[in-house]
């Protein structure tokens, strides 16, 4: 079995239950709701205590990147492209909305539009941390850059290994 470790979504979680106590290592922070990866030992004690269903379980090491054919990444990223051209599109008549209905409708398909983009590369296999795709965009970037986020880029590179 591939050992885990816990994480919260901080968005779904209360601070107050009784997951937070039953960490036999004290991984699970009752002052900030974090979870200390070192200390975690992926026994599962807390997501199962936890109410909210704010703690999953998830492996240390991720699955290396399906691979998709280039037709198939080619229609996705089609795809990806015509719902950027929605959200340009969308942004213009937010821009142009008159009423406040109006607005909020269209900041929902702006922010949908958004979501779909990101899953679709995602898909596509270029936001995956671990993935070669997403390694070989760090390493162009680092190339482009002009000194701003070099750091940040090579603390990226290092940390995050490529597993296919």
């Amino acid at each position: 079995m591939e050992k885990e470790h816990a994480y919260r979504n901080i968005k779904l979680c209360t601070k107050d239950c009784l997951c937070l106590f039953v960490c036999p290592t004290g991984a699970s922070d009752t002052e900030n709701g974090q979870i200390d990866f070192e200390k975690c030992i992926g026994c599962g004690a807390c997501s199962r205590a936890c109410p909210s269903h704010a703690i999953t379980m998830v492996p240390n090491k991720m699955p290396a990147q399906q691979k998709k054919s280039k037709p198939v990444v080619d229609e996705l990223f089609k795809i990806a492209n015509s719902k950027i051209e929605q959200i340009k599109i969308l942004k213009y008549q937010l821009e142009n909305a008159k009423t406040e209905e109006e607005k909020r409708l269209l900041k929902a398909l702006i922010h949908a539009n958004k979501v779909m983009t990101e899953d679709i590369v995602r898909e596509a296999g270029y936001m995956l941390p671990q993935s070669k795709n997403t390694n070989k965009l760090l390493h162009n970037l680092l190339k482009q850059d002009n000194g701003e986020n070099k750091e940040v880029i090579e603390k990226l590179l290092n940390k995050i290994k490529v597993n296919e």
